[in-house]
C-alpha cells in the first residue's frame, strides 16, 4: 500500500484556494466590493437618488461627492455603493432559481429513465422558445418594474441551460463502475446521486454559477440601461445609460459604473474558474429489468434446497431492425447454500449478463423475455427498484472485476464503506466506523486504520479487491457474485483473495456464484460448474467431475487449451477438426 503523507494527502479546498493567486485576487475584490455596498449607509453621507441643484455635474471632491455629482445632482458614489446591492441580490435571486431547477431536473432526467428525462426534455425545450429579454419587457407590468420579481423569471429562463449542463454529466457518470457498486451495495438512489454524482456534477456547475451570477447582474442593468422598471432604484445600468448621455462632458460619469460592473462579472468568472480547479484538484445507473411481455414465473426445475434458481432464463437486446437478439437463452442453474458455484465461459458467453439479471442491474435496453430468478424462494425478475434496493447488500451482494474502476476516488475508503454498512444495516456513523475497521482487519489487510482513511489511489489493487470484499460481506450476505474477482491481480495476491473467499464461505455459511474464464480459478476454490457458450449452458457438474471426464466438446476444447501433456485425463482430447475456436486462456 502507498503511505498516506503529507505530500499525497489531499489538501482541503480552502488551503487549494488560499494557494491560488487567481483566486485570492478575484475573492478580495469581490468581498471588498460587496462590504462596501453593505456599508452603503454608514460610507455615503446622501441617500441613493439624494439631489443637490448645485452638484449638478459636479466634479471629484465638489460638494463633499466624493466621485462627483450626475446630471440630476445626485451623488455617484452614493449610487455606486446602492447599485451593488442590487446587483448582489440579482445575481442571489436568478442564480438560485436556475440552479434550484436546473440542477433538480438535471440529476433526475439523466439519472432515472427516459420517461423522466423525455419530460424535462420537453419542458425545458418549451422554456427555451421563449425569447428571454423581451419576455421580460413584456411582463414588467405583471412585474410592475420590480427588479427581484424580474430576476426570478429570468432565474426560470436560465434553468435549461443549467438542466443541459447537469444532465448530460450525470448520463456520463451513471454508468461508472462505482455507481453500479454502489447502487449493487444497496444505496437508495437520493445517496447515490449526493455522494457519488454530485462530486462530478459539481465543478461544472460551480463555473456555470459564475456565469449565470454574471449573467444576472448584466440582464438586470441591461434593462435599466433601457429605462426599463422602476426609475428609483439605483444600478449600474441606469448609471451607465445617464453617464453616456453626458460622455462628452462629463467622461468620469461613464467610467465609475462602468468599470464597477466590469470589475464585478470579471471577479465572479475567474472566482468560478479556481474553484473549479480547487474541487476538480481534490478527484450504468442501468434500469431495472424490464420485460418483453407479461409471464408467470415456471415450476422451478432445480433443487427445492437451493438458495440461488434460475430458471429458463432469456436476455435479449434491441437490434437497428427493432427486433430482439437474445444473448441469454434457456440458462438454468441452482446454487445452494454454502456451495460455490463457478461460472465459466469466454468473453461474451452470457455469463456477466446472467449475473447482472440476479442483481436487477441489466442496462436499461435489455429485455428479459422469459425465465425465473428465485433467491430463498423469492421471485427477483420483476421486482420494483426499491425492492431490489432491500435485496441488494444484505442477501445478496457484489465483488466486481476491477476493484480501482468501483471506488469512488472522490471519496476516501472509509466513508465509503461506513455509506454501504449504514445502507444495509441502521446503525449510527460510529457503529459502523468500528464494524469497517474491524471487517478491513477481517479481510487481511494490516493497517486498516491507515487504509481506512486512505483514497483509492493511495492503496494496491489486491488491498482494493479486500476492500471491496469487506463491504460485500459487511451485512452477511446468502449469496456472494464474484465476477471475475482475480483477473486484475498477480498470481500471489489472487492466491490470497481465493483463500480470502474460501474462508468467508464457510465461516459465513454464504453461497459463491464465481464468474470467471479462468479453469484455474476454478480447480482451487469451485464445488461445481456450470459451462456457457453463446448464451446457453451446455454442461454442469461437479469440478472433479468435469474436469476428469467432460462432456460437453466445447467443455473439453476449453480444457484441453490450458492443461498440459502431464495432466491426467481419462477423456481422448478433442481432434483439430472438431476443435471449436477458442481465445488461449
Amino acid at each position: 500500500m502507498t503511505t498516506p503523507n503529507a505530500e499525497t494527502r489531499r489538501r482541503s479546498t480552502l488551503r487549494r484556494l488560499i494557494a491560488d493567486p487567481q483566486a485570492v485576487v478575484s475573492a478580495s475584490l469581490l468581498v471588498v466590493i460587496v462590504l462596501l455596498g453593505l456599508l452603503a449607509p454608514v460610507l455615503s453621507d446622501h441617500g441613493a437618488n439624494e439631489a443637490n441643484l448645485d452638484a449638478v455635474d459636479a466634479g471629484v471632491g465638489d460638494h463633499g461627492y466624493l466621485l462627483g455629482g450626475d446630471k440630476s445632482g445626485r451623488d455617484i458614489f452614493a449610487r455606486l455603493l446602492f447599485s451593488i446591492n442590487t446587483s448582489v441580490v440579482s445575481a442571489l435571486i436568478g442564480t438560485s432559481i436556475a440552479l434550484a431547477i436546473g440542477i433538480t431536473s438535471g440529476l433526475a432526467g439523466g439519472y432515472f429513465g427516459r420517461r423522466v428525462r423525455g419530460v424535462a426534455e420537453w419542458l425545458f425545450s418549451l422554456i427555451m422558445t421563449f425569447p428571454g429579454l423581451l419576455l421580460l419587457i413584456v411582463l414588467m407590468p405583471v412585474t410592475k418594474g420590480d427588479y427581484k420579481a424580474t430576476m426570478v423569471v429570468f432565474g426560470v429562463l436560465l434553468s435549461p441551460g443549467v438542466y443541459r449542463l447537469v444532465r448530460n454529466l450525470v448520463l456520463g457518470v451513471k454508468n461508472e463502475l462505482y455507481v453500479d457498486a454502489a447502487r449493487v451495495s444497496g444505496l437508495p438512489d437520493r445517496r447515490i446521486l449526493r455522494r457519488h454524482v454530485l462530486t462530478v456534477v459539481r465543478g461544472p456547475v460551480i463555473i456555470a454559477t459564475a456565469f449565470l451570477a454574471g449573467s444576472s447582474i448584466a440582464v438586470q442593468s441591461g434593462l435599466a440601461f433601457l429605462g426599463v422598471g422602476s426609475n428609483t432604484v439605483p444600478s449600474f445600468g441606469a448609471m451607465i445609460s445617464e453617464g453616456f448621455g453626458n460622455l462628452y462632458e462629463e467622461p468620469l460619469q461613464f467610467l465609475w459604473p462602468s468599470l464597477t460592473l466590469g470589475i464585478i462579472t470579471a471577479s465572479l468568472v475567474l472566482l468560478g474558474n479556481a474553484l473549479r480547479d480547487a474541487l476538480e484538484g481534490g478527484r450504468p445507473k442501468p434500469a431495472r429489468i424490464v420485460t418483453a411481455t407479461a409471464y408467470r414465473p415456471p415450476a422451478t426445475k432445480g433443487t427445492v434446497s437451493a438458495l440461488l434458481t434460475v430458471d429458463d432464463l432469456a436476455i435479449a437486446y434491441p437490434t437497428p431492425a427493432g427486433d430482439l437478439k437474445e444473448v441469454v437463452s434457456g440458462v438454468t442453474l441452482s446454487v445452494t447454500a454454502g456451495e460455490t458455484l463457478g461460472l465459466v465461459g469466454e468473453s461474451g458467453s452470457g455469463k456477466t449478463q446472467t449475473a447482472f439479471a440476479a442483481l436487477g442491474v441489466l442496462p436499461a435496453e435489455a429485455v428479459v423475455t422469459h425465465g425465473s430468478i428465485r433467491l430463498d424462494g423469492r421471485e427477483l425478475l420483476g421486482l420494483s427498484e426499491r425492492e431490489l434496493r432491500a435485496v441488494r447488500g444484505t442477501s445478496i451482494a457484489y465483488v466486481p472485476q476491477e476493484p480501482m474502476s468501483n471506488l469512488d476516488p472522490s471519496c476516501t475508503v472509509g466513508a465509503q464503506l461506513v455509506e454501504g454498512v449504514r445502507a444495509a444495516t441502521p446503525m449510527s456513523r460510529g457503529e459502523a466506523r468500528d464494524r469497517v475497521l474491524a471487517l478491513l482487519a477481517r479481510v487481511g489487510i494490516p493497517e486498516p486504520e491507515r487504509a481506512f482513511r486512505s483514497y483509492p489511489h493511495q492503496i494496491s489493487g489486491g488491498m482494493a479487491q479486500r476492500v471491496l470484499i469487506a463491504g460485500a460481506v459487511a451485512s452477511r450476505p446468502l449469496l456472494l457474485i464474484a465476477d471475475e474477482p482475480t483477473t486484475a491481480l498477480d498470481v500471489t495476491v489472487q492466491a490470497e483473495i481465493l483463500d480470502l473467499l474460501r474462508d468467508l464461505r464457510k465461516e459465513l455459511n454464504m453461497a459463491v456464484l464465481l464468474v470467471t474464464h479462468n479453469f484455474g480459478v476454478v480447480a482451487d476454490i469451485c464445488d461445481r460448474v456450470a459451462v456457457m457458450r453463446k448464451g446457453t449452458v451446455v454442461e454442469t457438474g461437479t469440478t472433479e467431475e468435469l474436469f476428469a471426464t467432460p462432456q460437453h466438446p466445447y467443455t473439453r476444447t476449453l480444457l484441453d487449451s490450458i492443461l498440459d501433456e502431464t495432466t491426467l485425463r481419462t477423456d481422448p482430447p478433442a481432434t483439430p477438426a472438431g476443435a471449436l475456436e477458442t481465445e488461449k486462456r
